[in-house]
This record gives structure tokens, sequence and C-alpha cells, in this order.
């Protein structure tokens, strides 16, 4: 069952960021309540190997709500006068704000390839359908696919390098005010809860090992990328072996499926990549501001 951004009944236990009403923010409320959201989607999703592209898609437009509520209360006149003195609060999240935009620029750098990928595939089934020519379409797009993990791999990592970063990180809260302390708060769960999303997105380009699985195989749990990989690799053993027992239009079915799917997440990773680089202006405007 594919996962809502809509709060589930899900119980999780999420730390408020709440404080005395005298002392909220106006856009603490909202904050704490996408990040309730983005908890309970990020507890009731399915494994990672079995998200379909909607549930993604609900977590970008749930991440890109939190961002712009972040934005209002870091560009708020009570937030820069909270860090007049105490700016080096910002330093980890600016660092943060630097590699989930190179993680976020990875991961549309790699969907583009994909949709060029797929729509060359799409274009010689129209002219050659099960044509044995095909063959050399298929194992570029297998041997991109291959190059495309190892790189999705190389990113996971480099979120587990950031995610025991922040868990490691620790600061002074000696003389910190109520409302830093909800901006120093906001801002780790903000990182956490976007390197979680990322590992999950990540690991939904990736996909399964499907070596050795045939056409129809867990077809059941599998997602858009899943299913173009099994329905392929099955496509190219029977090109291979002068067998036409794959009907061609399965294979049309599945890359048309994928092709819609990444021009939805593309849209989606673009309204992100846009947040997370006003993200990191409105922190560099803050580290700059409050040196004066």
């Amino acid at each position: 069952m594919s996962s809502s951004y809509i709060a589930t009944e899900i119980h999780y236990h999420v730390r408020s960021i709440s404080l005395p009403s005298r002392l909220q923010h106006p856009s603490s409320q909202k904050i704490e309540g996408e990040l309730k959201r983005l908890k309970s989607w990020d507890a009731s999703s399915l494994p990672s190997s079995s998200l379909q592209s909607e549930d993604m898609k609900a977590g970008l437009k749930g991440l890109a709500e939190l961002y712009n509520s972040v934005h209002e209360l870091i560009v708020c006149p009570l937030t820069q006068e909270a860090l007049i003195h105490q700016n080096h609060h910002v330093e980890k999240p600016l660092d943060m704000s630097v590699q989930l935009l190179d993680v976020c620029g990875s991961a549309r750098e790699l969907l583009l390839l994909m949709k060029e990928q797929v729509l060359e595939l799409q274009s010689a089934l129209r002219r050659k359908g099960l044509d044995s020519s095909i063959n050399s379409q298929l194992c570029g797009y297998i041997c991109f696919r291959k190059k495309a993990k190892k790189d999705i791999t190389k990113s996971i990592k480099v979120l587990k390098t950031m995610e025991c970063s922040i868990k490691s990180y620790s600061h002074s809260l000696l003389d910190v005010d109520h409302h830093l302390l909800m901006v120093i708060n906001v801002l780790k769960e903000l990182s956490t809860i976007t390197i979680s999303f990322f590992q999950k997105l990540l690991n939904f380009m990736c996909g399964k090992n499907t070596r050795g699985w045939s056409m129809f195989s867990k077809m059941v749990s599998t997602n858009e990328m899943d299913g173009i990989d099994i329905a392929l690799c099955s496509f190219h053993r029977c090109i291979r072996k002068n067998d036409a027992k794959v009907d061609v239009q399965i294979v049309k079915r599945r890359l048309g499926e994928l092709d819609g799917s990444i021009i939805e997440l593309e849209l989606g990773l673009d309204c992100l990549f846009r947040c997370l680089i006003q993200h990191r202006v409105s922190l560099l405007n803050l580290l700059t501001s409050s040196m004066f």
C-alpha cells in the first residue's frame, strides 16, 4: 500500500519543539506540524525497495513545504537578534546545506540521464520491435544502470557519514535563550529528516539486484525502477537466445511508467533543489548579519 503524506495514525515518537505561546514564533507551530507529518511518513513508509514514485513525491512535497516554513523562521528579526553573539550555531547547518545540495544535484543529474536512456529505448522499440539489432540499446541501458547503482551507493555512504555527524554533534547551550534553542533544534531536525528522505530516494532509484530474476518474479513487490530492470534483463536474455516469448508491449508499458515517474520526480527535485539553495543563502545571510 502506498504511504500517504497526510498524517497517518501510526504511533511514532516525535520530539516536540513547541514553546510557550508568549515566546513562540508564528511559524514554529507550522514547522512542528510539518515535521510530525514527515516523520510519520518516514516511519510508515514501506522498505525503500518497495516504495513507489507516489511515496517519493509525497516526501518531496512535504520536505519543500518544511523548508519554506523554516525560511520564514530564519529570516525573522527575532532569530537574527538571537544570533548576534552566537553565530557559531549556524556553522554546522551551513556545512550540511552544501552536502545536501550536492546529493540533490547528483540525484537530479541521474534522473536526467535515466530519462535520456528511457527515451532512446522507447524510440528504438518503436522502430525495431523485437529486431536483434536493438540489443546494443539494451546493453547500453543495462550498463548505465550498473554504473548508476555504484554512484548511488557512494552517495548513500556520504549520507550515512552526515547522519553520524549529526548524531555526534554537540554544542554548549549555556546562555541560549528559548527562541535560539528552538532555531537550533529546528535546523538539526531539518538536516536529519532531509538525510533520511534522500536515503529513501536513492534506495528507490537504486532498486534491487535483478540478477537471475524472471520477467514476472516478485513483480508485485517492485517499484518502477525495478520493474523496468527486470523486464529489460529478461528481454535481453530472450533476444540473445533468439527466444521471442517476451511480450514487447510489457517492456513498452514499463518504459512508459518509468518515464512518467521520472518526469514527476524531476519536478519535485527541482523544487526541493531551489528550497535548498534558498536555505543556504538564508543561513549565509544570517551568519553575515550576525557579525555586524
